[in-house]
């Protein structure tokens, strides 16, 4: 079978130096070879070239975290705290039939497909995201989110989500998507749902993934027992005694999650790590817990900001999430990581963060995060083909130092002119589509979903 030449003056390996005027050989899914054009042009006299001039290519962003049922709910609950904003976005997706939910999720993965994003890991309860990414190619690590407060609804609560597992693992490819396990925030779940989750894990052989340490509120009611956090929304109840109130465990989340075993699956990731503190980092480390950092939601509603260059320092796995777009509006990883490097830089001045250590967190780093390294997150002979192209005609670093610098600190996710998944394009910039979905419709539902949670 004929594959397909890529060419460009830049090629980002991510994982070895740039390639000026170089080329990306693509068969089958997978990345055959890369080198200098003009060699390549001449061995592979037979194959499709694709000249994209003065662009890079590179390997697609993995976002790390994501809630893309949520993509609809942009800018309707803006301009307050954490704890206020979560509340009310609850109240709002409480709103959300299924089918609003499925049609959520094809806008932001479509968002993600046209500004480079290959790999996403997403939080779920419905399943309505899984059937949107199966629908647009997308690679995947989709969580099925499970959890309730109260102990006598967990054995419910547990066997529902292995069936759905089971159910959706059935209905995906196995290639592109894989299904994980996510027990819900720490103030939201019993804590035996940890040792249960373990369980599920274990059985099935699934990932685990759960948001941990992410705001001051739930620091404080995690620690203290008193803070304006409650489970307010997450059985679409709005009052603020839906639950006994919590008795202080006297520690910090981290080790609040330890102590119920939380960690104990063989590959964890703990979204957000906000709140730790060294003792935290080194128990992550030890039981090789992966971290998605999510900058700026973090700065968008104010919870702080992740010790990043001390992960770093550590050697844990790291990787970048856009988190729910409800909070921050766009699911752009050029964003995301020009974001981060700018704020770590500004507040944790003595572990410098290069343009280069950021667009390996945006691919590389997340792919480790999620295990999936050798399969994707760079360009590599034997890797499959989830391939991006950037266009740098318009950057005002021309001619190019260095095309690293001008991705992450000038590019923006309108610049991608093409995105491939597995191997098959997905997207060319000028809207041309190769999903099983037809753009036009997902976009009039988006817009009828959003003036719904608008009246």
């Amino acid at each position: 079978m004929s594959g397909m030449l890529l060419c460009a003056e830049h090629i980002i390996p991510v994982t070895q130096p740039p390639i000026d005027d170089g080329a990306v050989l693509v068969r089958d899914g997978r990345i055959v070879e890369i080198g200098g054009a003009q060699r390549m042009k001449a061995r592979y006299p037979e194959e499709e070239v694709r000249d994209f001039g003065r662009s890079a290519i590179m390997p697609g962003f993995v976002d790390c975290h994501t809630h893309l049922e949520y993509t609809a709910l942009r800018g309707i609950v803006h301009d307050v705290p954490y704890a206020e904003w979560l509340a009310h976005e609850h109240a709002k997706a409480d709103r959300l039939t299924h089918d609003d939910r499925y049609d959520s999720a094809l806008l932001g993965g479509m968002e993600m497909l046209a500004g480079g994003v290959t790999t996403v890991a997403d939080f779920t309860s419905t399943g309505a995201s899984r059937e949107a990414v199966r629908d647009l190619g997308l690679r995947s690590v989709i969580y099925r989110s499970v959890g309730v407060p109260e102990k006598a609804k967990v054995d419910s609560a547990m066997k529902a989500a292995v069936e759905d597992i089971q159910d959706w693992r059935g209905d995906s490819d196995p290639a592109l998507t894989r299904i994980g396990v996510a027990p819900k925030a720490l103030h939201a779940c019993h804590p035996t749902v940890f040792k249960r989750v373990n369980e599920v894990a274990a059985k099935l052989d699934t990932p685990v993934a759960m948001h941990m340490a992410g705001s001051y509120e739930e620091y404080r009611y995690i620690k203290n027992g008193s803070t304006p956090l409650s489970v307010r929304g997450i059985e679409g109840d709005d009052s603020l005694t839906d639950r006994p109130m919590w008795l202080p465990t006297g520690v910090t989340p981290v080790n609040y999650a330890l102590n119920w075993g939380a960690f104990h699956s063989k590959d964890v990731l703990a979204v957000h790590c906000v709140h730790v503190d060294d003792q935290d980092i080194a128990k992550l480390k030890e039981y090789d817990v992966a971290v998605a950092v999510c900058t700026r939601c973090n700065a968008q509603l104010g919870m702080g900001l992740a010790p990043l260059q001390e992960f770093l320092k550590a050697g844990i796995r790291v990787g970048l999430g856009t988190d729910s777009p409800a909070a921050t509006d766009t699911s752009d990883m050029f964003t995301e990581m020009r974001l981060a490097t700018l704020i770590h830089r500004a507040v944790e001045r003595s572990n410098f963060l290069t343009a280069q250590t950021m667009l390996e967190l945006a691919t590389i780093g997340g792919a480790r995060a999620l295990r999936m390294e050798d399969e994707t997150g760079s360009l590599e002979p034997g890797k499959r083909a989830d391939v991006i192209v950037v266009d740098l005609s318009g950057s005002r670093q021309t001619p190019l130092v260095d095309p690293v610098t001008a991705v992450v600190t000038g590019a923006a996710a309108a610049d991608v002119l093409f995105t491939m998944v597995e191997g098959v394009v997905r997207y060319e910039r000028g809207g041309t589509w190769n999903i099983n979905v037809e753009p036009a419709e997902v976009a009039h539902r988006g817009i009828q979903i959003r003036g719904k949670l608008r009246d």
